[in-house]
């Protein structure tokens, strides 16, 4: 049995479509896939990348409102966010380039 995404604590209708247009359907397979694997896929399937957006979902698998989220926690979360994003967010691509990635036409550019 699955649990709605929305389920999750802090986590709402909109977030849940958006993990569902990345083909991520429950609360339990977020959970296992954590904060950093689902934000990068949420960048790959079109989501805008958003610095709250990616420390809201963090906060919520852990249980705690957004705005627990301070100081020396949140410099590292947006380490970990600008990393998220530099790897995952293409924003030279066409809205039709980002689908053929998603379904694997397109391979992913190798830095030499």
């Amino acid at each position: 049995m699955s649990t709605a995404i929305s389920s999750i604590r802090y986590l709402g209708p909109a977030y849940e479509d958006s993990c569902n247009r990345a083909g991520i359907h429950s609360a339990e397979e977020l959970r296992s896939l954590g904060a950093d694997a689902a934000y990068a896929r949420l960048l790959q399937t079109g989501s805008k990348p958003h610095f709250i957006g990616y420390y809201v979902l963090v906060m919520a698998l852990q249980g705690r409102p957004w705005n627990d989220c301070k100081g020396e926690e949140k410099k590292v979360l947006r380490k970990r966010f600008d990393a998220i994003k530099a790897s995952s967010f293409d924003k030279g691509r066409s809205e039709f380039e980002s689908i053929l990635n998603q379904i694997g036409v397109i391979e992913k550019p190798t830095h030499s």
